[in-house]
This record gives structure tokens, C-alpha cells and sequence, in this order.
């Protein structure tokens, strides 16, 4: 989980941990995720293939989720949120 955080204080990172394929494969069509995190001690080898395969299997639909991808970016940008205020 911590190698997650710290990627995600760099600009332009969407990063996410997973620990199975669903939610790896969700977070990329939704959140345009383009790092992906798991916990060598947390899941075995071949979870782990399962993880990466539906990740970049998956691709961001856009649309619907680019409000919610457009929020992440201004809140990484301007460390705050217009909408929040």
C-alpha cells in the first residue's frame, strides 16, 4: 500500500492497489489508473498475473468518468477542490 501513496504524491500518477483482477480492471476503465500496486505478502504469484493481465487488458471508457478524472487532476494541480468549496 505505501509504494501506492507515494506514487500518488507524484504529478500525473493515478495510482491503485488491488488484490484481485475485478477491481484492477475497474480501476483503469473508471479512473484511468496508470500504475498498479499489489502486496507481494498479500497475494501469491499467480493473482498477482491475474492483477497486471486485467489491467492492461482494460481500457478508460471516458465519458461518465472524466468528471471524476478531471476532479483528481484539479485537486493534484491546485491541492484543492472548486467543487468542495
Amino acid at each position: 500500500m505505501g509504494i501506492s501513496l507515494a506514487a500518488n504524491k507524484v504529478e500525473g500518477i493515478r495510482a491503485v492497489v488491488c488484490s484481485e483482477p475485478y477491481s484492477a480492471r475497474l480501476s483503469r476503465m473508471h479512473n484511468n489508473t496508470n500504475i498498479v500496486a499489489f502486496g507481494a505478502r498479500v497475494i501469491g504469484p499467480e493473482t498477482a498475473k491475474d492483477i497486471v493481465d486485467a489491467w492492461l487488458g482494460a481500457e478508460y471508457e471516458g465519458g461518465r468518468h472524466d468528471a471524476r478524472v478531471a476532479m483528481l487532476t484539479e485537486i493534484e494541480q491546485t491541492q484543492s477542490l472548486a467543487a468542495a468549496e
